[in-house]
């Protein structure tokens, strides 16, 4: 397989800033939003867009890392007959009643991950809205699901593979494009 760094550290910084700004500019008032992450990279990356709109405001948000591995409809796919999957649930309990949820993930493909989410996200209330925040779109829907905030549009063929990189799972940040 052909590797090609499509986001290098630089970029990436620079994308995790630019969202934060946006997220910024569209909610004048920061008092009703919560982040929610879902597990494993889009939740390392909801802690950097936090951490930089805390860095940019003075305002800590309130933020929920979710697991949604039982919420998926693919399980059959993803997890080998014999294991059972690991489910390790939120890393905390927020109410998100009346919030606006700024959902975070890595990578929207065929926006199953992010229906999944959706459908955990009403384990912790009834939310006024949701936005969705993906780092890398690389097209081929299969549900109807856009994002709010885009870092990077990638326009893929159904057998490459995009791989998001955090310094928590990878020990970088960067973006690669496998082909």
């Amino acid at each position: 397989m052909v590797e090609k760094i499509i986001i290098d550290e630089g970029q990436f910084i620079r994308t995790i800033s630019r969202i934060a700004h946006e997220i910024i500019e569209k909610h004048q008032d920061l008092n009703d939003l919560v982040i929610v992450g879902v597990k494993r990279r889009g939740a390392e990356i909801a802690e950097l867009i936090k951490r930089k709109i805390t860095d940019l405001t003075g305002t800590e948000l309130p933020s929920i890392d979710l697991d949604i591995t039982f919420y998926r409809d693919d399980l059959e796919y993803v997890e080998p007959q014999s294991q059972s999957p690991i489910y390790s649930g939120a890393s905390h309990y927020i109410s998100i009643q009346n919030k606006t949820v700024i959902l975070i993930d890595d990578v929207l493909f065929t926006g199953r991950t992010i229906r999944a989410a959706l459908d955990a996200l009403i384990d912790f209330g009834r939310a006024a809205k949701v936005e969705l925040v993906i780092f890398v779109d690389r097209g081929h829907r299969e549900l109807p699901i856009r994002a709010d905030y885009v870092g990077k549009n990638v326009p893929t063929s159904r057998n490459e593979k995009i791989q998001v990189r955090t310094m928590k799972f990878d020990n970088c940040y960067e973006v690669a494009l496998l082909s």
